[in-house]
């Protein structure tokens, strides 16, 4: 573990920003009412440094809003005045959102191919940055779903082959399907939610990057960071920055492989997330944290 924050790290054979940018708040329920809010949270990401934007095919609110997110950042990216051509966007496939805000499952090969090739269509590109299998299915073996992934893979749909909601056999078996190809890992990790250490550990171990979601607890969550967390609401008054600011920081600390996604609906909110690069926590702070 190391307390340094480098301004950026990489994901396989790509390198961004420390921390990126998840879109989800942009397109599910409680999203902006109007879009060109939405545009402008991710123009501020990117003025701010932000190379590293995820989103998923599933981040809309019902069937008839289906790629919402991913024709937002399409749109945003297109419409923005400065260079984008570093920027990785991620997408995943494989959870799905019929309607009234439930979540299913389908980690066939069939319908994962296909859900590639429309947000293919949506994003614009050539080849997906990186593609991510969202969530195992009951229903579909693990060796199934990752082997279309391999496939899309090998054909160059995507450029690059990550993992959602997985456990530490799965890296494994996902990593030996793709012949040692699997860039990421993205898991649920936050104060309050310190179950993907093993997960996070295994990735630090391999050189897989690892990147949490929801890292500040969930849109309703966040807000309120600091006062569920006494120790990293105490830190930050003596640092002077936000809760929010000083679990991101907190995060970088405990690895290289370590990129948060802090979601955000408002220009000033990724603001302060990006800012956290440049907060250094000493090693007695990281543990303090660790231990709270």
């Amino acid at each position: 573990m190391t307390s340094d924050t480098p301004t950026t790290r990489r994901i396989g054979d790509v390198q961004v920003s420390a921390i990126g940018l998840g879109g989800m708040p942009l397109s599910i329920e409680g999203r902006p009412d109007d879009e060109s809010r939405s545009i402008a949270t991710i123009h501020a990401a990117l003025d701010a440094g932000v190379t590293l934007i995820d989103t998923a095919d599933a981040y809309h609110l019902d069937s008839s809003d289906v790629g919402h997110n991913e024709t937002l950042i399409a749109k945003a990216l297109s419409s923005y005045g400065g260079d984008t051509s570093g920027v990785l966007v991620a997408t995943k496939g494989g959870h799905l959102r019929p309607g009234d805000g439930a979540w299913t499952l389908d980690g066939s090969p069939k319908h994962l191919k296909q859900a590639a090739e429309d947000s293919l269509k949506r994003l614009g590109v050539d080849a997906i940055g990186l593609y991510q299998f969202h969530r195992p299915d009951p229903k579909t073996p693990y060796e199934d779903s990752i082997g279309a992934i391999r496939d899309l893979l090998d054909a160059g749909k995507i450029r690059q082959a990550g993992i959602s909601n997985a456990n530490p056999a799965q890296i494994r078996q996902a990593n030996e399907i793709l012949g040692g190809r699997l860039v990421s890992v993205q898991n649920q990790f936050s104060p309050a939610f310190r179950s993907s250490e093993p997960e996070l550990d295994l990735c630090d171990e391999l050189g897989i990057a690892f990147l949490p979601w929801s890292p500040l607890g969930g849109i309703s969550n966040a807000p309120g960071l600091g006062d569920k967390h006494p120790a990293f609401h105490t830190l930050a008054a003596e640092l002077g920055v936000s809760p929010q600011k000083l679990t991101l920081a907190w995060m970088l600390a405990k690895s290289p492989v370590v990129i948060p996604i802090p979601g955000s609906s408002r220009p000033e909110t990724i603001r302060d997330s990006y800012s956290a690069i440049d907060l250094t926590l000493t090693p007695d702070q990281v543990a303090t944290l660790d231990a709270a």
